[in-house]
C-alpha cells in the first residue's frame, strides 16, 4: 500500500516543531535521587549511619543537635551546608545561631565518608542523612532521603540568618510566616516543632516566659524552672533544661502532651496550643503518635530539599568547615 508524501509531511512537521519547542523550554535540570551514590560511593549511607550511631550512643543529646543543624542550615540560603563553614563572616556567628553546636558530629561523619570515597559525597547530603539517622537512634521515625545536594561556596550572611530563622520568643503568626517563606505548611511547622521532644534549651531562651505572670504556663512547672534559671541576666544564661521534661532523650509525642498541660518550655512551643488555629493539630498528635511520626518524616523530607544546590553548581567540600 502506498503513502501520500504530502500527508506524511503534514504529520511530521508539527511533531518536529513540538520536539524542538519542548527541548527549548525544558532545559536539563539536575534532580535529587535515592540512588545518587549507588555507583560512586555505594557504602556512603552505611558509613554515615555508623558514624551517627557512635556519636549518639556516646551522647544522646547529639541527636537533637544534629537535627537542629539541618533545620538551621536549610532555613538560611537552602540546604547547602553553608552553616557548617567557619570564619569571621560565617552565619554561625549570627545571633540567631547563638548556642547552635554539634558541628563535630558532621565533621566525623564526613571524615568517615572521605576515607571510603574521597571527594564524592557532599556535606549537605551528609547532614540530611545524619538528621534522619539521628532520629532513628533515639526511637524516632525514619524517612527516605533523596541525594545529590552540593555544598555552598560561601556561608550565608548573618543578616539573612537573623531574618529567616524563627526564634523561641516568636508568636504563632511569626512562626507561620517564617515557615511559609520556606514553602512549608502550618502542619509542617507543628510537626517539625515536635523535634523538641528531644534536646535542651538555655535559660536565656525561656527566662522571660517563666517569670511572666501573664504567660500560659503551669505554675509548678515555672517555679521548678526558676531554680535553674535566675531572673537577673546574665546569671545562669547558659544553664540547660530539657525541652521535654518527661522523656528528654526519647523521640515520642510527649512534647505535645506537655503543651496541652501548659508545660511548653519556649514561648514558641506553647503558642502551638494556646487557643488558636494549631490547637487541633497538637491534639491530633497527642491522640495519634503514629500520625505525628508520619507527618514529621514527611516534613523533614520537604525541609531537607529547600533550595538545594545540584548539578554543576556549588562544590563538594573536602572539609565541611572549610571552603575548598
Amino acid at each position: 500500500m502506498g503513502y501520500d508524501k504530502s500527508i506524511i509531511g503534514s504529520i511530521l512537521v508539527p511533531i518536529l516543531i513540538l520536539l524542538v519547542s519542548t527541548n527549548y523550554i525544558m532545559p536539563c535540570e539536575a534532580h535529587l535521587s535515592t540512588t545518587f551514590y549507588d555507583d560512586t560511593c555505594p557504602n556512603a549511607l552505611e558509613t554515615i549511619r555508623s558514624s551517627v550511631s557512635a556519636t549518639v550512643s556516646s551522647n544522646r543529646r547529639m541527636a537533637a543537635l544534629i537535627i537542629r543543624l539541618l533545620f538551621h542550615d536549610c532555613f538560611v540560603q537552602g540546604c547547602d551546608a553553608s552553616l557548617l563553614l567557619d570564619g569571621s563572616a560565617s552565619e554561625k556567628n549570627a545571633a540567631a545561631n547563638n548556642g547552635v553546636i554539634g558541628f563535630e558530629a558532621i565533621d566525623d561523619a564526613k571524615a568517615a565518608v572521605e576515607s571510603v570515597c574521597p571527594g564524592v559525597v557532599s556535606c549537605a547530603d551528609i547532614l540530611a542523612v545524619a538528621a534522619r539517622d539521628a532520629s532513628v537512634q533515639v526511637g524516632g521515625p525514619s524517612w527516605t532521603v533523596r541525594l545529590g545536594r552540593r555544598d555552598s561556596l560561601a556561608p550565608a550572611s548573618a543578616t539573612l540568618a537573623n531574618t529567616n530563622l524563627p526564634r523561641g520568643t516568636n508568636n504563632l503568626s511569626q512562626l507561620i510566616d517564617s515557615f511559609d517563606r520556606q514553602g512549608l505548611s502550618v502542619r509542617d511547622m507543628v510537626a517539625l516543632s515536635g523535634s523538641h521532644t528531644i534536646g535542651q534549651a538555655r535559660c536565656v531562651t525561656f527566662r522571660a516566659r517563666i517569670y511572666d505572670n501573664t504567660s500560659n504556663i503551669d505554675a509548678a512547672f515555672a517555679s521548678n524552672l526558676r531554680s535553674n534559671c535566675p531572673q537577673t541576666a546574665p546569671n545562669g544564661n547558659n544553664n540547660l533544661e530539657p525541652l521535654d521534661l518527661r522523656t528528654p532523650n526519647k523521640f515520642d509525642n510527649h512534647y505535645f502532651k506537655n503543651l496541652v498541660q501548659s508545660k511548653g518550655l519556649l514561648t514558641s512551643d506553647q503558642v502551638l496550643f494556646n487557643g488558636d488555629s494549631t490547637d487541633s493539630i497538637v491534639t491530633e498528635y497527642v491522640d495519634n503518635p503514629s500520625l505525628f511520626d508520619c507527618d514529621f518524616g514527611a516534613a523533614m523530607v520537604r525541609m531537607s530539599e529547600i533550595d538545594v544546590v545540584t548539578g554543576t553548581s556549588g562544590t563538594i567540600r573536602t572539609l565541611c568547615r572549610n571552603a575548598n
